[in-house]
């Protein structure tokens, strides 16, 4: 992938063979740093129930990444964000949280959350080394609360 490659982000409604794809390479990187009870990441079916809004990134037609939206009453969550390592640093996590924060906007939710871990000064994610795209996470004003009981519990989505 280089610079002039055109990222385009489309809504897709169920599993396709880029979606498993692109959940498989997410779930192996986590499971090499992260234990079972650490890893909160909805499954595949999961992340097209109703309130989940789920996109995948394309340049020139090949998936490059993927990233979801949970809808709940007043917030927004970001889910199963992910980049493959040839395309990072293109704009390719920047074009999947401009289209997140859109529909998120356009349902009347302005409180964007992104994981499920605190967001460190020197941008990693918790006290492990997930990165978090700084140039990604200045696009979207990120909340970070406290607490995440709202995560696992999707029935309450909008």
């Amino acid at each position: 992938m280089d610079s002039a490659d055109e990222i385009t982000i489309e809504l897709v409604s169920a599993v396709t063979d880029d979606v498993r794809a692109l959940i498989g390479e997410l779930d192996r990187i986590l499971a090499a740093e992260y234990t079972p009870d650490q890893r909160h990441g909805l499954s595949s079916d999961a992340i097209f129930e109703p309130g989940v809004r789920f996109f995948v990134a394309r340049s020139n037609g090949a998936a490059v990444g993927c990233g979801g939206v949970a809808l709940f009453a007043g917030f927004a969550e970001v889910k199963r964000m992910y980049v493959r390592e040839a395309a990072r640093g293109r704009g390719v996590a920047q074009a999947l949280l401009a289209r997140i924060e859109r529909e998120a906007l356009d349902t009347g939710l302005v409180s964007i959350l992104r994981g499920i871990r605190r967001l460190r000064q020197d941008g990693r994610a918790g006290d492990r080394h997930q990165r978090v795209p700084r140039k990604a996470a200045k696009r979207v004003d990120l909340a970070m609360p406290d607490r995440w009981a709202a995560t696992s519990r999707l029935s309450e989505a909008v």
